[in-house]
């Protein structure tokens, strides 16, 4: 068997990366997909299409077709996976790859199993599904096997996982549909609403990265922004300050910090004596929004570290899961089991 071609895949709402066995993380795109209205055909995928979003003329869109961390567009992202599987896949096509796929905490069966057929028509041979928390725990290097409890909050572009994870399993988990894409329609609202002013979306994301933060008086900058005045419906561009995105992300944030704090009322007494030794672990793309650890730990008086390389966690993840696959085939959902 090559086990060369088995392959562990971060299906994100925002960005889409492949671990292949043996090599590490071969590839790292956004979940984007160009496609012509009319005749459905695909133009572009990946980065080629991310450089389209806001940008097409009415003929063309440009699609992410997994929304809140599930499938949206079921025919899309089934192209989207195919593209990238066959990108990365070896030239020969007579080992076809097991595969490892990341879905969110809380999704339903129907769910599981659309990612499971997507990723079987892509010409698969074998696909288990893992929760993110816990391919996060592995790709940040926790060693999850042993009796003892580890806390980890994965903040992607759609979905906030947060887990309790002892003895290789999950003990407690929940899941809020709230994550980096949440911060930047929030961002996008409040410009809108208090300051009359239209702004696209990579101009919410830039200002969420480059000025923002979750904690008070942890950063002050200013950013030139551009977009719309609403009531002269000309172009306007305005000094952006720190304080305008703090106050914009609040509701997002409460909704996080109410998921943290849930997971921990609910975590079993010896379980949580751990997580206050070992700290919460957080990572994902979303977990990088400055001053997150922070807030995390001022709200629950339990020390919150950033992951060493956030957004490739759950990917890596998926390669140790590949790995130790003895230990925990049992614990995955597989295509053999949901058939």
């Amino acid at each position: 068997m090559n086990l060369g071609s088995d392959m562990g895949i971060d299906l994100g709402t925002a960005t889409v990366l492949v671990h292949l066995r043996g090599k590490g993380i071969v590839l790292h795109e956004p979940s984007v997909v160009a496609i012509e209205q009319q005749n459905r055909k695909v133009l572009a995928v990946g980065e080629e299409a991310q450089r389209m979003l806001g940008r097409t003329p009415g003929n063309i869109i440009a699609i992410r077709p997994l929304r809140e961390g599930v499938i949206a567009d079921f025919e899309v992202t089934e192209i989207m996976l195919r593209h990238f599987i066959s990108k990365v896949s070896e030239r020969s096509r007579l080992f076809r790859p097991r595969v490892v796929v990341c879905i969110p905490a809380g999704t339903t069966t129907v769910e599981q199993k659309a990612v499971i057929q997507a990723v079987m028509r892509s010409g698969v041979r074998e696909t288990f599904l893992i929760e993110e928390p816990r391919a996060a725990a592995l790709g940040a290097g926790l060693d999850i096997f042993q009796p003892s409890g580890h806390m980890v909050v994965d903040i992607g572009g759609g979905t906030t996982d947060v887990a309790v994870i002892s003895l290789g399993e999950t003990v407690t988990t929940e899941s809020v549909r709230v994550g980096g894409d949440k911060f930047d329609e929030a961002i996008t609202r409040y410009f809108k609403k208090e300051l009359n002013m239209l702004i696209g979306e990579r101009t919410a994301e830039a200002l969420k990265i480059e000025v923002g933060t979750a904690y008070p008086n942890n950063r002050d900058k200013e950013m030139e922004i551009r977009g719309r005045d609403m009531i002269s419906g000309l172009p306007r561009s305005f000094p952006a300050r720190t304080e305008h995105v703090l106050e914009a992300v609040q509701e997002p944030l409460d909704a996080m910090i109410g998921c943290v704090k849930h997971v921990l009322e609910v975590t079993p007494p010896e379980l949580a004596g751990d997580i206050i030794e070992h700290g919460i672990i957080m990572t994902g793309g979303g977990a990088m929004l400055n001053g997150l650890d922070k807030l995390l730990t001022a709200e629950t008086g339990v020390p919150v570290y950033l992951a060493e390389d956030p957004i490739a966690c759950v990917a890596k993840g998926t390669g140790r899961a590949l790995e130790e696959l003895d230990k925990i085939t049992h614990t995955l959902i597989s295509n053999k089991r949901l058939a």
